[in-house]
């Protein structure tokens, strides 16, 4: 497994790309890449639905010369790991326990062997849901975890309740593997950059689009039921008061206060029931905040940089920097 690097989205040098299988046979491709000199430890990307390991690259880049190595994967069912069903654009999984496994197979085959601790997370939607199930579990492998919009709600859902009966029934009935209605096979990032709800910078827009032209089999169109399904299921889960009190690692979310899919609001009212972290709101940014614009991503690097503990300025002095042994 290799990645997929153009002139408009390079790959930061010194990457190892290898292919995991978890335990229940699924083959999953990840990448880790490790800073010069001393290190204040490894953060964990993990992505949000549809998207791949190439689309972090500049964010990627930015934590290296924060001196943290990195580690990416692509889910199941999407990027270049296995897909779960012969349709490839088809965005599917049953249930998501399934991430669970995901993420046991990177602890063990890649962050206990290979990354130097202490271990941090950085979860963007769909990835920030699953790394928030996991922390309340009790089990989390990460010191801290930081999530950019996490799935916690949908905006504007119309009828929870009758929606979640109706996905749920579907599924009985056998058509969980089917397209969500309406839903279809093409590439969010391939409809152009007019009407998109994700950023508002053209040039990181253009950036990503250019990535799945260049490489189609990164891309994954629209959800399918049974994968709705499990998403409502989980969401349902948040909506505990309890979830948040109970959930004893220390947490950082970044909402997009310009937020057009999850549900601001719903974020910021489980983040301020947050036991061990906190939530800010960045104001007009949309749901990608780490492909947004400069101004709107500095906020969240500054919120990143002040909760991960110890880190330095990009320009400090390298004998200041605390090193942690391989």
């Amino acid at each position: 497994m290799e990645l997929c690097t153009i002139a408009e989205n390079p790959a930061p040098p010194g990457v190892i790309v290898a292919s995991i299988a978890t335990h229940d046979k699924v083959n999953l491709r990840v990448a880790r890449w490790r800073c010069e000199g001393p290190c204040f430890g490894t953060v964990a990307i993990l992505p949000g639905r549809a998207e791949f390991i190439e689309k972090y690259f500049e964010v990627i880049a930015e934590l290296l010369e924060r001196r943290l190595d990195v580690v990416v994967l692509d889910w199941r069912g999407q990027g270049l790991s296995d897909r779960l069903l012969s349709n490839r654009r088809k965005g599917h999984v049953g249930h998501f326990r399934a991430y669970a496994r995901d993420l046991d197979a990177l602890r063990t085959k890649v962050l206990e062997p290979y990354c130097r601790p202490p271990w941090f997370a950085l979860g963007h939607s769909m990835g920030g849901a699953i790394l928030l199930a996991d922390a309340r579990t009790g089990r989390s492998a990460f010191e801290r975890i930081v999530v950019t919009a996490p799935m916690i709600g949908i905006r504007d859902l119309r009828f929870p309740r009758a929606g979640r009966a109706l996905v749920s029934a579907l599924t009985m009935l056998g058509f969980g593997a089917s397209f969500a209605p309406g839903g279809g096979g093409n590439p969010y990032m391939s409809r152009g950059f007019a009407d998109n709800v994700l950023t508002s910078d053209p040039n990181r827009f253009q950036r990503i689009a250019a990535t799945i032209a260049a490489a189609p089999d990164l891309a994954v169109g629209d959800p399918t039921i049974g994968w709705v399904n499990a998403a409502l299921s989980l969401m349902r889960r948040f909506e505990d008061v309890e979830f948040p009190r109970r959930t004893l690692t220390p947490i950082l979310i970044a909402a997009a206060g310009a937020d057009r899919l999850c549900d601001t609001a719903a974020i910021e009212s489980f983040g301020s029931r947050l036991k061990a972290g906190r939530v800010i709101t960045i104001p007009y940014s949309r749901h990608e905040i780490l492909i947004e614009r400069d101004a709107i991503r500095e906020q969240f690097w500054a919120a990143f940089d002040a909760f991960i503990p110890g880190l330095a300025p990009l320009n400090a002095d390298p004998d200041a920097v605390r090193a942690f042994d391989s």
